[in-house]
């Protein structure tokens, strides 16, 4: 069974202007959907309207989940961005596949691939480079500033390895 825990956390990249990768870590649910979407949406409305999602460490994902990932990309192209997912789990592969959702979210098997694809599709706007945030907001306190870290929720533990 599955250890279901109300922690996100968001590690986020700027590998170049316009662009962030955001390494999730944790499981995506009822619990913690909403942070992912909130946050994610703030990295986006801060100028990196194209978004690579590293899902490589999410562990789980329900439908709440889904429709956060959605919401995201609604979020991105509405500024004429685009998000790709990366290294997502067998487990919500199979959610995106029987959904439809892969058609309109590119799924890559790495960041640096989805990286790549992204950087060849599109141009990049205005930002700082080579900056690493790591992001993670308890319930409705907002997302920190460049550079500032936090705690996701009141549990605070470490994202799992």
């Amino acid at each position: 069974m599955t250890d279901v825990t109300d922690t996100l956390y968001l590690t986020v990249q700027h590998p170049r202007p316009g662009l962030a990768i955001a390494t999730v870590a944790g499981d995506v649910d009822t619990r913690t959907a909403e942070t992912l979407r909130r946050d994610a949406s703030m990295i986006i409305e801060r100028g990196r309207a194209h978004l690579v999602l590293d899902l490589s460490q999410v562990g789980f994902c329900d439908s709440a989940g889904l429709s956060a990932l959605i919401g995201l990309w609604h979020a991105a192209q509405a500024v004429g961005g685009a998000i790709r997912l990366a290294a997502v789990p067998d487990r919500l592969m199979r959610m995106l596949v029987l959904t439809g959702v892969d058609a309109i979210l590119p799924v890559h098997a790495t960041t640096s691939e989805a990286v790549t694809t992204m950087i060849a599709d599109e141009p990049t706007g205005a930002g700082p480079q080579g900056s690493v945030d790591r992001m993670s907001t308890a319930g409705g306190a907002g997302a920190p500033a460049e550079g500032e870290h936090t705690a996701c929720d009141s549990a605070r533990t470490p994202p799992r390895t």
